[in-house]
């Protein structure tokens, strides 16, 4: 019994041939890509549709929420808990639990966004399928990778290889699955 592979990866020499390519494989119907580039490209995300708004919004609804309960564990602990009035000051002084309460916002809004993004980006991964193919450490250096996954609608072996083939790649190999 043969075992799927992963999937094929193309490797490019520029990051416009590499942009070149994945419009190629969205105008070829596939939606299953996966792109490796030695640094950002800003366009790239775009066409890959990776979409980032939930980030933002978990640290606003975590920072919001560790705020809150900071500014409600004072208020308990002062006004209702232990009041104690202390040179005539009102038992709920607000101004002076805005800053503990801004603190600990953003501590919240820092640790949720640390966690979630380990949690969507599948961090810490020590291996993945795509450090099998020869030459792939070029990634971090100067190459730059398209792979189409073999979970992709349109996936055919060779019909993937034979496309990938035809946007002149440095090479076209097979990725691995994973043991």
């Amino acid at each position: 019994m043969t075992r799927q592979p992963y999937g094929i990866m193309a490797e490019f020499k520029t990051p416009e041939a590499l942009m070149e390519a994945v419009r190629a494989a969205k105008r070829a119907g596939y939606t299953r890509l996966d792109a490796f580039s030695p640094f950002p490209l800003s366009d790239l995300a775009k066409e890959l549709g990776v979409r980032t708004s939930a980030i933002p919004w978990i640290a606003l609804v975590a920072g919001l929420t560790g705020g809150v309960i900071q500014y409600a564990s004072q208020y308990w602990m002062n006004a209702i808990d232990y009041p104690l009035n202390v040179g005539g000051r009102p038992l709920n002084s607000w101004p002076a639990f805005i800053p503990a309460s801004l603190i600990v916002a953003i501590l919240w809004a820092g640790a949720a966004t640390l966690i979630s993004l380990l949690v969507i980006l599948r961090l810490p991964r020590l291996h993945h399928p795509v450090f099998a193919v020869p030459g792939f450490e070029r990634a971090s250096e100067d190459r730059f990778f398209l792979c189409i996954l073999q979970d992709d609608p349109e996936f055919d072996s060779t019909v993937v290889r034979e496309f990938l083939g035809a946007l002149s790649p440095l090479a076209v190999q097979e990725v691995p699955a994973c043991e």
